[in-house]
């Protein structure tokens, strides 16, 4: 692979003495570190994959980072978004990201874009960086960085994470990788519908995990600004953080002649249980699940510390994960069922996976339980 970034003349006695441990590494050494600390790096996302690759740049001493985000700090971050701390609630994200990173060390320039990446802006954000660390949490961000890396010939590392569940891999510009280069419309040829996708909002995700992936993203941005190892091209790293297991899949461009598309190397699967045939779900506002209840079947898919907060009254609470084992449809009664979740996603594969066994009339609660509190309860807590 050709070197990314070309190398300073020299170091300061400081960064001689603060980048000691990396001069000591075969790959990195004295050259790798000179090739850091003139690397510009742009991260998309300053939340939870976006706080420990920051972090970790800053300390090897990547010469510029540019933070983008134009979200808020809220409380239910502080889970996973290390960054971040209580003080700063409500302030953007990427202040406290710059504070952050200046904090561990002021030798690292470091800019803030307070702005939604679009296909209008993306190009001219990410133009001049070195690579791109995407860690958003949308596939319409992730579609849009993708897209001007490719455009601008720049490496992009990139991961999702869910649940337990995380993916990384990189992908590599036909400029640096030519017949292999890969990017994200191998892996996902078509974007998924946003409510057939459920956010970490929608089925939470494990912070420390988060914290571990984000250091993956920043090895392989260490390892591609220096030229050493193996990054992880043509290959994606699937980690289950449960058992703490990892595996890989091939990822081969679209158009190779040996490319499988129907085989390995293609996106989060259908979770056990659920068919890949996506089917249109009618809907019943919390209005008129509060005023049919006794003649319906409502059943509750968020997982139990979510059934805490609060449920419908009268509904059967079962996690989604729990409705995609059934094979038939002993668990419900002949009568008209209702899924909902926080906000849809989880209740619409409930709900499809029970059209598929057959069941007649199956719907889905509108706005889920954030739906129940705006026109039924608002006593209940939101979250």
């Amino acid at each position: 692979m050709a070197d990314l970034v070309d190398p300073v003349d020299a170091l300061s006695p400081d960064q001689l003495s603060r980048y000691s441990r990396h001069l000591l590494l075969p790959g990195i050494g004295l050259e790798g570190q000179k090739r850091l600390v003139n690397a510009r790096v742009a991260i998309v996302g300053a939340g939870g994959l976006g706080s420990p690759a920051l972090l970790y740049l800053a300390a090897a001493g990547v010469g510029h980072l540019t933070v983008i985000d134009d979200d808020e700090v809220d409380l239910t971050n502080l889970q996973r978004q290390v960054i971040h701390r209580v003080e700063d609630l409500g302030s953007p994200k990427v202040d406290s990201a710059i504070r952050a990173v200046r904090d561990l060390n002021p030798t690292v320039s470091v800019t803030g874009v307070r702005d939604h990446l679009d296909e209008g802006n993306a190009r001219e954000v990410l133009a001049g960086h070195h690579l791109v660390l995407d860690g958003s949490d949308n596939f319409d961000t992730r579609y849009v960085v993708n897209d001007a890396a490719v455009a601008l010939g720049i490496p992009l590392v990139w991961a999702a994470v869910l649940r337990f569940d995380a993916q990384i891999t990189t992908f590599l510009p036909a400029a640096v990788a030519g017949e292999a280069a890969v990017q994200l419309r191998d892996l996902f040829p078509v974007p998924p519908r946003p409510e057939d996708v459920p956010s970490c909002a929608e089925a939470g995700v494990l912070g420390a995990m988060v914290g571990q992936v984000g250091s993956i993203m920043a090895a392989e941005a260490v390892k591609l600004i220096t030229g050493t190892g193996e990054p992880l091209v043509g290959r994606v790293l699937l980690l289950d953080a449960l058992t703490q297991r990892t595996r890989e899949v091939p990822l081969r461009p679209r158009d190779a002649p040996e490319h499988d598309p129907q085989g390995a190397g293609r996106g989060w699967m259908p979770e056990a249980g659920e068919s890949r045939e996506v089917v249109a779900i009618p809907e019943m506002s919390p209005e008129e699940v509060r005023d049919q209840v006794d003649g319906l079947q409502v059943i509750d898919v968020r997982e139990p510390g979510e059934h805490a907060l609060g449920t419908v009254p009268g509904a059967r609470t079962v996690p989604v994960g729990e409705v995609l084992t059934w094979d038939d449809l002993s668990q419900v009664r002949d009568q008209p069922v209702v899924f909902y979740c926080k906000v849809g996603p989880r209740a619409g594969r409930a709900a499809r996976h029970l059209v598929h066994l057959g069941h007649p009339d199956v719907r889905v609660m509108t706005g889920g339980i954030l739906g129940w509190i705006d026109h039924v309860d608002p006593t209940l807590p939101r979250y």
